[in-house]
């Protein structure tokens, strides 16, 4: 009698048992993963989730610390080219005059400084045509130009330009003579060979100190 209780007990248990495992969520098996929608990483923990997260080196971590970025000094007029441990270049340059200008027919007022704070490169454009603001004409005693064509300048903006903020760029000039003296509309002017090497140097993204 005692061993016929005991086997009865012992099917129960291990009914419920089976009943329990069935219920548990199963780790999907790799023929499904690509029939899922989700991201990898979430894919990845189903699958495994005992996965650890990679480890970076100090010497990766490093390099990303140790990236090129621009300082530009208004006070002085130069521009450097650093990383955390070195300076790559330092150059003469020129920036906004802090000067204004009012258009006498239509009240209009502009105010040429380049902009403090931090930035970063957004564009690189080489061989860069320079489409003349209705400042440049209004300056000059001149017509503003109904023929767009009137506007454009292959010359102005060196062979180089790099691209930050809101419409200012570093850029090269025709007026190296100058340079080293608070005389532009807001953009930073480089000599021929410091705007290219600057240029070389950099990607989208770099960041640009202004102070």
């Amino acid at each position: 009698m005692k061993k016929f209780i005991i086997a009865i007990i012992f099917a129960i248990l291990v009914v419920v048992t089976a009943l329990v495992i069935s219920n548990v969520p199963q780790p999907l098996p790799p023929s499904e993963i690509d029939d899922i929608n989700y991201e990898a990483g979430k894919v990845q923990l189903l699958i495994d989730t005992s996965a650890t997260l990679p480890v970076v080196s100090n010497e990766k971590h490093e390099s990303r610390n140790n990236k090129p970025y621009i300082v530009i000094d208004k006070y002085a007029n130069r521009l450097f080219l650093r990383k955390a441990d070195s300076v790559i270049l330092e150059a003469q340059c020129s920036v906004g005059s802090g000067g204004e200008l009012a258009d006498s027919l239509t009240g209009r007022r502009w105010k040429f400084d380049t902009p403090s704070g931090i930035f970063v490169v957004s564009s690189m454009i080489p061989n860069p045509w320079w489409r003349k603001p209705d400042w440049a004409f209004i300056e000059e005693g001149q017509t503003v130009p109904k023929n767009e064509t009137e506007r454009f300048d292959n010359e102005m903006m060196g062979a180089y330009a790099i691209g930050f903020g809101d419409g200012f760029f570093i850029h090269g000039t025709i007026y190296e003579r100058l340079l080293g003296v608070a005389v532009t509309h807001g953009c930073v002017r480089m000599g021929a060979e410091d705007i290219e090497r600057l240029y070389k140097n950099i990607k989208i993204g770099t960041k640009i100190y202004v102070f």
